[in-house]
């Protein structure tokens, strides 16, 4: 049986390397969409991928990526321009003839959120809602398990989880699980056409229990702190995250304390269309682990780790409403976190 070729946007990235290897391995035509060819792209073109270098940002090179193609992952990046960057893709997707389109969104998304990346990707959702085809699919996962391994270094070298996660709940999905989830709705799309899933881990985890398996893991005791926003906001800092992302964490996170990740979970997506049991936090941070060159407790690694920990603390703090208004963020009066809308909640509870 034919079977169709399929494009999937952020190729490298978390989400899109294992969708693309796992279709590859399933026997289907992958086009990857790429921003650049690297070392990333190699080793999906030595895999099997066909590579597309190009933006997303471009009209025309979205439409020649298009050409050919009967399915498609629209993975966007956390970067300004959310809803046009939607809108390029809905309208190239609509113009190839798509049959179905998987779509990342997030699991916040809400008219009214403070983050302009959660407003964007809703009206997004709107836009891919409006077009007469491609059927879509909606997948928004919550707070990644990928996430927390940013503190790797910190966690294995002092012993201490210093995340501003308040009391917050998670059932953190891998980015392996959410690849499944996004490949089994490019493979069979029918029944989920119009549908929107959330993968998560198979159970719920307050900081503590996120600091109590890295203890066993690495096999040495492990404390949370939980921290202040700002100061986790000088460490983004000091490692160059972007101004943009800074703004939108710290709103992700006021979310994350107000419990918003931990409504609705765990859910049964990653078994249903995934067809696998989601992965334990257990077994993704044996992973991380495993291959972390900064988990080992030697001389030079401890010394780094503290090298990184002073430098973030005589770090200034980010101003974030200057940032906002140097990125040309609007603010919009009746603005709320989603523990706050009465929408969100009703949507996604």
């Amino acid at each position: 049986m034919r079977k169709p070729k399929i494009l999937l946007t952020g190729a490298t990235g978390k989400t899109g390397a294992p969708s693309t290897l796992l279709l590859l391995g399933k026997g289907y035509p992958v086009r990857a969409f790429v921003h650049r060819q690297d070392a990333r792209s190699e080793s999906l073109r030595k895999a099997g991928a066909e590579i597309f270098v190009g933006s997303l940002e471009d009209p025309t090179a979205m439409r020649e990526a298009m050409q050919g193609v009967e399915r498609a992952y629209y993975c966007p990046p956390l970067e300004p321009g959310a809803l046009r960057r939607a809108t390029i893709f809905a309208d190239a997707a609509q113009e190839a003839k798509l049959e179905a389109v998987v779509v990342l969104s997030q699991w916040l998304v809400d008219r009214t959120h403070l983050s302009i990346h959660a407003r964007e990707k809703y009206l997004a959702g709107k836009i891919f809602a409006w077009a007469s085809n491609p059927g879509v699919i909606t997948i928004n996962p919550g707070w990644f398990a990928d996430n927390y391994m940013a503190a790797l270094e910190p966690i294995s070298q002092f012993g201490l989880m210093a995340l501003p996660l308040g009391d917050g709940m998670n059932a953190p999905p891998s980015n392996e699980d959410i690849a499944r989830v996004i490949v089994g709705g490019l493979v069979n799309p029918a029944p989920y056409i119009g549908k929107t899933f959330r993968p998560t881990g198979p159970r719920l985890l307050s900081p503590e229990d996120i600091a109590a398996i890295f203890a066993k893991v690495l096999g040495r005791k492990v404390r949370y702190q939980n921290a202040p926003i700002n100061l986790f906001l000088k460490f983004g800092k000091s490692i160059g995250l972007s101004d943009f992302i800074m703004v939108q964490l710290y709103y992700f996170l006021l979310d994350y304390q107000r419990g918003s990740f931990g409504v609705g979970a765990p859910t049964g997506t990653v078994m249903e269309i995934g067809g696998a049991a989601p992965e334990e936090f257990e077994t993704i941070v044996r992973r991380y682990v495993t291959q972390s060159p900064v988990v080992r407790r030697t001389m030079r690694n401890t010394a780094k780790a503290a090298w990184n920990l002073a430098r973030a603390m005589l770090t200034a703090a980010p101003d974030l409403d200057a940032l906002a208004e140097k990125l040309g963020i609007p603010k919009i009066p009746n603005g709320t976190l989603a523990a706050d809308s009465l929408s969100w909640q009703s949507s996604h509870a």
